[in-house]
């Protein structure tokens, strides 16, 4: 979208590690959330309400208010570029129900998410794609992104990128640089997100000296596949679908009675956790019941059809009269880069822009989610943020020159790669990651506590002196996975310091982070966002105030 945006003014390639059309945004598939009022009656004021209180108050107001008012306007755009939504009988685009998404500020659930049968983000992405073509957009795909070019008068002026084909480096010098990189799920031993999802943008604008807002908030999406974490989208309790304890009772009745099985991710999650803690679970065992048999065939089919082809093909189950496993998996991540509502990368706690750097989705903080995000507004967040990044960014295109490059630009990708690819590391990559995203679901999950979390942070940081003596097996030059994996993995390592870090900071229990030693939210102390800086003897913490302009932080109840 943001390519798009800024291609009307100006000459835009797009870099991606993978094909474009493979990106994650192709995963999403309950739908894109905006107050239309297609089928009952919607205001954008409730939407926004809505994404505050689910958000934990964390959300910075001014900045979801942008996104809601806009989110309008930009699926209706959306529409006119081609994107098949589902329909009304009358033509409308269709709209279905979707967690923490209430009418008249939280009296009832609200058919708020618009989609494309399950397919919603996948629809998104071949739009988007198509469109850049026709705008002459320029894609050089499969180049991973190793290195931000900051020039000596702190201006964006580039990146420094691996051609993945011939493991050959390539500056590329820009006026302007737009990240919309994606997560990093790939931390955790259970995770929906795709093996792409490394934190590649938000760990290379941190070793520039970019401070990481709110890195503690990951959102554990309550329904993944039991053991394998592919997502079983909100779309299939959008739908009609109950999860079940071992006794046959639908448990979310007594956690919250007015949203059920549509409470916000992080409540269902935790009463999820809570169900399999006090022997509840399925046989004893770590996970519940989700209950699509009442649907019938016509809705599983025609509303669900992925979903309901994933667990006949990973769990080998007919959602028409099965049950189905289900736990909770890593899913988002609400921290990331800190930015404006114009998508421009912020500096330090006083709002300070870097000149010529964007970014916006996963890889970026606005904050819109808070410490906990809403189902739907991902894809609304990408396409509003993008929308209004890619239009700011043509603008700076427009009144600025080509800033000059550092001196020697590719210089540290060069060390990195020359150190993996030639080097006679012993640590293996592997076992090191495995070590990695273990200990993150066993200390840093859905329920965390102080000790867990030095266990943690102490962990992560053997890693990572044991990643300075990894070595690769691969020295070949052509499509080097293992080189790449290697690169991954530097990456993942400082996100999951980081996430250890500002868990371990955070002495309350909010959103998506929750500790068992500090079980409620403190507005007193931690009505604030977090600010991580990343620095060679560890991670240095600062803070910024919560933007409040509408709703003041209540007691969030369901």
């Amino acid at each position: 979208m943001a390519a798009l945006q800024s291609s009307k003014l100006g000459n835009v390639a797009v870099l991606s590690k993978l094909y474009p059309a493979r990106s994650h945004t192709g995963a999403a598939q309950g739908g894109i959330g905006a107050a239309l009022g297609n089928m009952e009656e919607d205001h954008w004021e409730w939407h926004m309400f809505d994404t505050v209180k689910g958000g934990d108050y964390l959300v910075d107001q001014d900045a979801a208010e942008v996104m809601c008012r806009e989110a309008v306007d930009t699926v209706i755009e959306l529409e006119h570029m081609g994107l098949p939504f589902s329909r009304t009988p009358e033509g409308k685009i269709a709209q279905r129900r979707f967690g923490g998404h209430t009418k008249n500020y939280g009296a009832a659930p609200v058919m708020r998410s618009c989609y494309a049968a399950d397919r919603t983000g996948h629809m998104i992405l071949q739009t988007l794609y198509q469109q850049g073509i026709k705008n002459e957009v320029q894609f050089y795909n499969e180049y991973l992104v190793i290195d931000l070019l900051v020039n000596g008068d702190g201006q964006c002026c580039g990146v420094v990128a691996l051609n993945l084909l011939d493991s050959e480096i390539h500056t590329f010098h820009a006026k302007a640089v737009f990240f919309a990189t994606g997560g990093f799920g790939r931390i955790f031993k259970v995770t929906s997100n795709a093996l792409a999802l490394t934190g590649d943008g938000v760990i290379v604008a941190a070793r520039r000296g970019i401070p990481l807002e709110d890195m503690e908030f990951f959102q554990f999406h309550p329904t993944g596949i039991y053991r394998l974490g592919i997502l079983i989208s909100e779309a299939a309790r959008g739908e009609g679908g109950i999860l079940l304890n071992n006794d046959g009772e639908r448990f979310m009745e007594r956690y919250a009675p007015t949203l059920k099985d549509l409470a916000p991710r992080d409540v269902v999650s935790r009463c999820m956790f809570q169900e399999i803690r006090e022997g509840r679970g399925i046989g004893g065992k770590d996970y519940v019941h989700l209950d699509l048999r009442h649907l019938g065939r016509k809705v599983l089919d025609e509303k669900i059809p992925d979903i309901t082809d994933f667990m006949r093909v990973y769990q080998g189950l007919e959602p028409e009269r099965d049950l189905i496993p289900t736990h909770p998996t890593a899913h988002y991540a609400m921290g990331g880069i800190p930015t404006n509502f114009d998508a421009e990368v912020i500096l330090d706690d006083k709002d300070t822009p870097m000149p010529g750097f964007y970014a916006a989705g996963e890889c970026a903080c606005v904050s819109i989610h808070g410490a906990n995000r809403l189902g739907t507004n991902s894809l609304v967040d990408i396409v509003v943020f993008g929308r209004r990044g890619g239009k700011k960014m043509a603008e700076f295109m427009r009144e600025n020159d080509l800033p000059a490059l550092p001196p020697n630009p590719d210089g540290a990708a060069r060390d990195l790669v020359d150190r993996l690819l030639h080097g006679t590391g012993t640590e293996s990559v592997g076992a090191i990651r495995a070590e990695m995203q273990q200990v993150m679901f066993d200390e840093a999950f859905v329920v965390r506590n102080g000790a867990g979390l030095r266990k943690c942070a102490d962990t992560i940081r053997g890693l990572k002196e044991r990643y300075a003596r990894a070595g690769i097996q691969d020295h070949s030059r052509t499509f080097n996975t293992d080189l790449m994996e290697a690169i991954e993995l530097g990456f993942m390592l400082d996100c999951a310091e980081l996430v250890a870090a500002g868990a371990l900071a955070r002495e309350e229990s909010r959103g998506g982070h929750y500790r068992e030693d500090f079980p409620t939210r403190d507005d007193v102390n931690w009505l604030k966002h977090t600010l991580a800086y990343l620095e060679p003897e560890g991670v240095r913490m600062a803070s910024k105030p919560v933007t409040i302009t509408r709703f003041e932080p209540k007691e969030r109840v369901y």
